[in-house]
């Protein structure tokens, strides 16, 4: 594979690799370099120069027109569940490489572990969505949202709202702390979205996102167009953007106020989506005591979050918040397993803590620690010396861990982010003076609470709902699943409010949603039914003299109905279905009270009675396409079935969804059980797998 960029000495970082001395953005299918020297990227560890990188002369207009023109019709063709296969192709893919990302990680400060999180963590979210994208999105290019709507009392004008793809780009404006992750985690959604990323990854770790969107365009696997690349500065990239396209940006709070203030996003409509500073926490519980399995998950949480990517994650728990009497116990406790920490070359093996990203960084960091001491006092650790094994501490950009205690009334821990190894150990008295320092950092990505007290988690959750995207309450119960409190999960929601930036990624399918347009259509059902490729209650019946479960999946149309004969519930139907099954409630078996019950007036058959006469009546019963029924929908039971009623059922072809890897597909039938009356008594989704041919 070409990489792109020269060796200069860093172990293993060009084997088997082109040697070039910048890297190379990907625009239009092409690999382009810059128009000069580029700037200087230094490795984390040894200070020496890796890569240079320059985006000057790239043509941004092309960049945005390839994608719009080429990439996205391409990936708006496939339906949701081939978007789904060629992700977990991807992730297949990018699995077989993983050595290779592992290798060039280590030269950003990252240990194993940290690029386990950060490489791992991002394959294992194209799994995710992958899954998903196949368990919960139609094999079709819309997303239905929500029941059908009446509008009118005659059922000829109805409403259903749809999400559908828009013809515009995603842009994806990276920090340097998660080049793999931070590309993928934004890079599912939006392709399941049927939307073609740009991605400008952090210039300080460029060189590995870099080679995973290499090995990803060398694969062929996803749509040419589809994915793009900008390496060094994003320059006038979101003047070429408008109403149709989307920025997700990560970074600092800074960054985002100068976005949100472009023309772009304030006149051309341009949808931003911001992950910025946030000043998480963690609070220990008011009944935890220093014996109780609380305390030390309490510690390992704190400790895991200060040194994993040291320090360098917008989950990091910034502020601990304890309770006064436990506050000695707590900083004792810290401080002893952060001894046991050893900063050093991310390629010892005995290594626990790496570098952070930047000298300049480094930098940072400990101007932070400055401002923060004006409230409070370091407890643990020096930021201007640190004992590093295998490197040498001043080159490479090492930094001790530091644990800070605040004064009281302190202002600068709920202000000031330091993006590195720092945590700050803040006392409270109430559980509400809890939820209010929690709230000072004017909203974060995630808090967890450690307690074992349902009381006290229901109160402070509650609290802290309003000010974080995620919540974890970890306790003995459940923290051998956990995955702890910094790690952002496909399936639930990362982002969060106010300083955090307001948006939300991730999510499941809601991040697939959130990239799409969401529209409410009006129409006719018959209408109704062609747009979505749904059958709408109140369309057509298609019914001819073939028995629709005769039918294969390439035979079945949507509103294929079979209208039953009919059957009269007798008292010795229901006297038996009680004796068989148990269920003598008394509405089915004494006649006195079921005639004193306002609802039913008498004996009335059993809900399961009726769906089990009403199967009686659809189903054909020989050897067929219908392979098995393996479910049922949204089941109602509408009006009761006295002893004497009549009972027919209507059953029509709703959405035919065939299995890309099977030979058999989803069928979903529309059941509507009507009395003599014409009234409806019950109403449900029948689910059936079908054979996609005859035989």
């Amino acid at each position: 594979m070409h990489n792109g960029f020269r060796h200069t000495g860093v172990t293993g970082l060009a084997k088997g690799r082109r040697v070039s001395t910048q890297l190379e953005s990907y625009v239009a299918g092409r690999w382009r370099a810059g128009a000069d020297h580029g700037e200087p990227v230094l490795d984390a560890v040894t200070g020496e120069e890796v890569v240079r990188v320059s985006s000057r002369g790239i043509d941004l207009a092309a960049l945005v027109a390839h994608a719009r023109e080429v990439g996205g019709p391409a990936v708006r063709r496939l339906t949701f569940h081939e978007r789904a296969g060629l992700l977990k192709q991807l992730a297949l893919e990018l699995g077989r490489h993983k050595d290779e990302f592992y290798a060039l990680s280590l030269h950003t400060g990252a240990t194993r572990r940290d690029s386990m999180v950060d490489i791992d963590g991002g394959i294992g979210t194209l799994f995710s969505y992958a899954s998903k994208g196949k368990r919960e999105l139609p094999d079709d290019t819309v997303v239905l949202d929500g029941a059908l709507e009446p509008l009118g009392k005659g059922g000829t004008f109805v409403g259903q709202h749809l999400y559908a793809s828009r013809p515009g780009v995603a842009v994806q404006i990276n920090a340097f702390n998660f080049p793999v992750w931070g590309m993928l985690e934004k890079l599912a959604p939006a392709f399941l979205a049927g939307l073609p990323s740009i991605v400008k990854p952090g210039t300080q770790t460029a060189y590995l996102t870099e080679a995973v969107v290499r090995r990803i365009i060398a694969s062929e696997i996803l749509p040419e167009g589809s994915l793009q690349l900008l390496c060094g500065s994003a320059g006038t990239l979101l003047d070429e953007l408008g109403e149709q396209d989307s920025v997700a940006f990560t970074g600092s709070a800074h960054t985002a106020r100068i976005l949100r203030d472009h023309p772009a996003v304030l006149r051309r409509g341009v949808r931003l989506g911001v992950e910025a500073d946030s000043l998480n926490c963690s609070i220990l519980g008011p009944d935890v005591r220093p014996e109780d399995p609380e305390l030390d998950l309490f510690v390992k949480g704190v400790v895991t979050e200060m040194t994993v990517k040291a320090g360098q994650k917008c989950t990091a728990i910034r502020r601990v918040l304890v309770p006064e009497a436990m506050a000695g116990t707590v900083i004792d406790a810290i401080s002893a397993r952060l001894a046991r920490i050893t900063v050093g070359n991310p390629a010892d093996d005995g290594v626990r803590m790496g570098a952070l990203a930047s000298l300049g960084q480094r930098d940072e960091v400990r101007k932070a620690v400055e401002a923060l001491r004006a409230s409070a006092d370091i407890v643990y650790g020096d930021p201007a010396h640190v004992d590093v094994v295998g490197a040498d501490a001043e080159r490479g950009a090492f930094l001790s861990p530091v644990l800070l205690r605040a004064r009281p009334g302190a202002a600068e821990p709920h202000e000031v982010e330091p993006f590195g190894p720092v945590s700050t150990v803040l006392t409270y008295g109430s559980l509400e003076e809890a939820v209010d320092l929690a709230a000072r950092g004017r909203g974060s990505l995630v808090a967890s609470l450690v307690t074992h007290d349902p009381q006290v988690g229901r109160e402070v959750t509650r609290g802290l709902a309003p000010w974080h995207g995620r919540v974890l309450v970890l306790d003995r119960d459940d923290a051998a699943e956990s995955t702890g409190h910094g790690s952002p999960l496909p399936m639930l929601v990362h982002g969060g409010p106010g300083r955090a930036g307001g948006g939300e990624e991730l999510g499941g399918i809601r991040g697939v949603l959130h990239h799409m347009q969401r529209t409410a259509v009006q129409g006719s059902p018959d209408m109704l039914t062609a747009v979505t490729g749904r059958w709408t209650t109140g369309s057509r019946h298609l019914v001819d003299d073939v028995h629709p479960f005769r039918k294969s999946l390439a035979e079945l149309r949507i509103g294929d109905t079979v209208q039953t004969a009919t059957r009269t519930v007798t008292l010795e139907d229901i006297d038996h279905f009680a004796e068989f099954t148990g269920d003598t409630f008394y509405a089915h078996t004494d006649p006195e009270a079921a005639a004193a019950n306002p609802f039913f007036g008498g004996i009335v058959a059993h809900g399961y009675l009726v769906v089990s006469l009403a199967a009686g009546l659809f189903v054909e019963p020989n050897p067929g396409p219908v392979l098995a029924n393996f479910g049922v929908d949204n089941l109602r039971f509408l009006t009761p079935v006295r002893v004497g009623d009549t009972i027919r059922v209507t059953l029509t072809v709703k959405q035919i969804t065939p299995r890309t890897s099977a030979d058999y597909g989803e069928v979903r039938w529309e059941a509507d059980v009507t009395n003599q009356d014409g009234e409806q008594v019950a109403a449900y989704d029948v689910l059936t797998l079908v054979a996609k041919t005859a035989g």
